[in-house]
């Protein structure tokens, strides 16, 4: 008969459902990517669309300009924008989910090391 140490290896997911120190380590990792991550897309947001106004306001000529009759604010606020916050949001679920799938192959990596060590 042979001794096997198959209880002693603990799965990266048995330490997260579990709530050990080690799972709350792999948590924290992964909640910080995605706080960076959404930080970065509100940032970029927030600078492209919160300097229009004034660039607008500070370059009357550019806030006279028309484009088909329609006034160059209007057509950048009113139309433009939308599609910018659509590919930002497609960009950031991408990224989002690069994330997440770089977070469960690191849980399969421990997973794998601590089946080949026990």
């Amino acid at each position: 008969m042979s001794a096997t140490r198959r209880g002693s290896a603990r799965p990266a997911v048995r330490e997260i459902d579990e709530g050990t120190d080690l799972g709350a380590v792999y948590m924290r990792t992964l909640l910080r990517s995605q706080l960076r991550l959404a930080a970065l897309v509100l940032l970029l947001l927030a600078v492209s669309l919160g300097t229009l106004p004034l660039v607008f306001g500070y370059l009357p000529s550019v806030s006279a300009y028309r484009v088909g009759g329609v006034p160059l604010p209007w057509l950048v606020l009113g139309v433009l924008v939308y599609p910018f916050v659509v590919l930002l949001a497609y960009l950031y679920v991408r990224q989002a989910e690069r994330v997440e799938r770089d977070f469960a192959a690191t849980l399969d990596r421990a997973a794998r090391r601590d089946r080949d060590t026990s």
